[in-house]
């Protein structure tokens, strides 16, 4: 079977980062005997810069999976308008060349962002393939904090046609399915949360410090200020930073003890973790997010957690007894939090670790993926209709 696989963002192991959602996701299927086509952007979201696919990667990075980069103008804040531009000039050069390409059985495309929804939707129209919609995330949902509602309609309007057009929705997070029944889908919803490739355990370095870490963008919609105000509270405490972002030049004047590693390869990111203690997730009270990358990071990395997130993730901790809560905003609700983990770190590691292995083995997850997309495929499988009449 061809397999299409759809994403502008994602990082690939030839970059040097680690194996993320889509990639293992192509690698599954390629194992399972698929041909699989991965469409992604010439445009690096993480480095926002030019990116390109080396001729020499490893086997490993996926030398039997044809990569197709297709160009995307950059654009340099995640919530932006530029960005939507560029992600919407992106769906229309994919589109163009889609056209050119034999076409696939499958089509998986993500959501974020919308415009290349729409374009595999209507290309699977043409074609006979199936597409399913895989939600990442909340948009436009996400875009609510920094402009009206009225303004955000065109958007959720093709956010609902995209999910109507698909024959199933995998999602990363049970909300993002409740979501798309509320667009009116009928059709079948899965969830997929996010896996990692999941170390071997390492016994951690004894400390006289409590090691923190963030691992991911330091754009806005990030809390990066409480942690750091939180860091002040806590004498015995230092944080270390992976990554880069608006938030970056900001923070590091703010202190000291705050220490700045840039974008770190897969096997310098494992390093970092693997000397730390506990992992922040430092979502805003307006986040949209349901189960981040970042939660699956710390907890392969044997992690104790502390996070503002409520909903799935908040639950995730508490039913593996992983991590705390806090409340966002709140430095001094972040400091009381770290304490309180301080007796207990040594078990709240050993369960966000056995949280992994159940929740976040990527091995698994995109196996059963797979089983799941070809199930669309079997004699009894009755897809959603497609209707198109009103799309924008």
């Amino acid at each position: 079977m061809k397999v299409w696989i759809v994403n502008p963002f994602d990082n690939l192991p030839a970059e040097g980062s680690r194996p993320m959602r889509y990639f293992l996701m192509a690698s599954a299927f390629s194992r399972a005997g698929h041909d699989v086509t991965y469409w992604t952007a010439d445009f690096s979201h993480t480095a926002k810069s030019e990116r390109r696919i080396p001729d020499d990667r490893p086997a490993e990075c996926g030398a039997r999976i044809a990569f197709r980069l297709v160009h995307e103008p950059p654009y340099f804040s995640n919530v932006s308008l530029r960005r939507l531009l560029a992600h919407r000039r992106w769906a229309k050069n994919w589109r163009s060349a889609a056209a050119k390409a034999a076409p696939p059985d499958l089509i998986v495309v993500s959501t974020p962002p919308l415009a290349i929804g729409r374009e595999a939707g209507r290309y699977a129209a043409k074609t006979g393939a199936k597409v399913i919609v895989d939600m990442m995330d909340d948009w436009p949902g996400t875009f609510r904090r920094v402009a009206p509602g009225f303004a955000l309609w065109p958007l959720a309007r093709l956010a609902r046609r995209n999910i109507l057009s698909a024959a199933a929705v995998t999602v990363v997070a049970d909300r993002y399915a409740d979501l798309a029944r509320s667009y009116g889908f009928k059709g079948e919803t899965r969830r997929f949360y996010h896996g990692i490739e999941l170390p071997p355990t390492v016994e951690p370095s004894p400390s006289k410090t409590t090691r923190l870490v963030y691992i991911g963008s330091l754009g806005r919609t990030y809390d990066l200020r409480t942690v750091v105000e939180a860091l002040a509270l806590l004498p015995g405490a230092t944080l270390d930073v992976a990554g880069d972002g608006e938030q970056a030049e900001e923070l590091r004047s703010v202190s000291d003890r705050v220490r700045f590693h840039g974008h770190l390869a897969d096997g310098e990111l494992r390093k970092l973790l693997s000397n730390c203690d506990i992992g922040i997730v430092p979502m805003s009270r307006e986040s949209c997010v349901g189960v981040p990358y970042k939660l699956a990071d710390y907890s392969a990395a044997g992690l104790a957690v502390a996070s503002s997130l409520g909903g799935e993730s908040g639950r995730l901790l508490a039913r593996y007894d992983a991590g705390v809560a806090y409340r966002a905003g709140d430095p001094q609700s972040l400091a009381a939090s770290i304490k309180s983990i301080g007796p207990r770190l040594a078990t709240l590691r050993a369960n966000s670790r056995r949280m992994a292995e159940t929740e976040f083995d990527a091995a698994a997850i995109y196996s059963d993926y797979v089983a799941f997309a070809m199930s669309l495929f079997s004699a009894n499988h009755q897809p959603q209709a497609a209707d198109h009449r009103d799309e924008p």
